[in-house]
Parts: structure tokens; C-alpha cells; sequence
């Protein structure tokens, strides 16, 4: 026998769920560039499940690469509204650079690949292990430095 969502928020777990595998089967249906339904719920005191159209960024095959492409895709034409958009994406792109608790140890003279697999490699050791950033970053730089001198 299927279990009765008891409260509130069972209620609203299992509405999501129900969407969500709907939205999945919808999604599997779109392919090339463009948007992909997303569920969620809206915010306040008496959520609501929602859907809503959003670019899949786990996807990159499905984004556009060219602002004509994003304006086709999106059938937003409105220069204004555009640049609200360039301004929100460049602000969160800033604060995410700024708030990562690893830049202050990356050297910016390692090529960005280097970069990317040191954060990489200090996150995944300090969360397989325990360990603070500082000292996962005390453990695994030496070793980045030295291939870095070896050239």
C-alpha cells in the first residue's frame, strides 16, 4: 500500500517528485540548444510547486555560446532587459571569484587548468578527509609549486 503524505511538507515532497519526473520526461524530448524546464517551489510561508524554463548549465551542448544565439534561444529582444540579465550573471560570476575560500592560495602565474585542479584537488581532499582548506592547501601546494619550477 502506497504511504499517505502526512503533513505539509510530505505533501509538498511528493508534488515535487510527481513534477519532476514529468518534467524529466519532457526534458529527454528537447534536444539541441535551448532552455529545459527546472521544478522548485515558490518562497513564503505556503510554498507552491513550480516550473519554469532555465538553461541547463550541466549541459553545455545545450547553451549558446553567441549573444544572437541567446537571443534566438531565449526570444528576448529587449537590449535593456538583456544587460539586467549581463549585469546579474557578472555580479554572481564576481562574488562566487571573490568569495572562494581557495583563491587566496592560487598563484595567478599557474595556467588556468593548473588553477582549476588545485581548487579541484583541495576541495576533494578536504572533504574526503576533514581537514580545513588551510591545511589541505598546506598538504597539496608544495607539490603544485614544484611541478610548476620543473616546467
Amino acid at each position: 500500500m502506497a504511504s499517505v503524505a502526512t503533513t505539509a511538507s510530505e505533501l509538498r515532497e511528493k508534488m515535487v517528485a510527481e513534477m519532476q519526473t514529468k518534467v524529466d520526461e519532457s526534458n529527454k524530448a528537447r534536444t539541441g540548444k535551448g532552455t529545459r524546464l527546472r521544478v522548485g517551489q515558490t518562497r513564503g510561508k505556503n510554498p507552491q510547486v513550480i516550473t519554469w524554463e532555465a538553461f541547463d548549465e550541466s549541459a553545455p551542448d545545450t547553451l549558446p555560446k553567441t549573444l544572437s544565439e541567446f537571443m534566438e534561444v531565449s526570444k528576448v529582444q529587449d537590449e535593456p532587459l538583456i544587460v539586467s540579465y549581463l549585469i546579474a550573471g557578472y555580479n554572481d560570476a564576481q562574488y562566487t571569484a571573490a568569495s572562494d575560500p581557495i583563491a587566496e592560495f592560487v598563484n595567478p602565474a599557474w595556467s588556468d587548468d593548473v588553477q582549476k585542479q588545485f581548487r579541484l584537488v583541495v576541495r576533494n581532499y578536504s572533504n574526503a578527509t576533514g581537514v580545513s582548506i588551510e591545511d589541505a592547501v598546506a598538504l597539496i601546494k608544495p607539490g603544485i609549486e614544484a611541478s610548476q619550477k620543473r616546467g
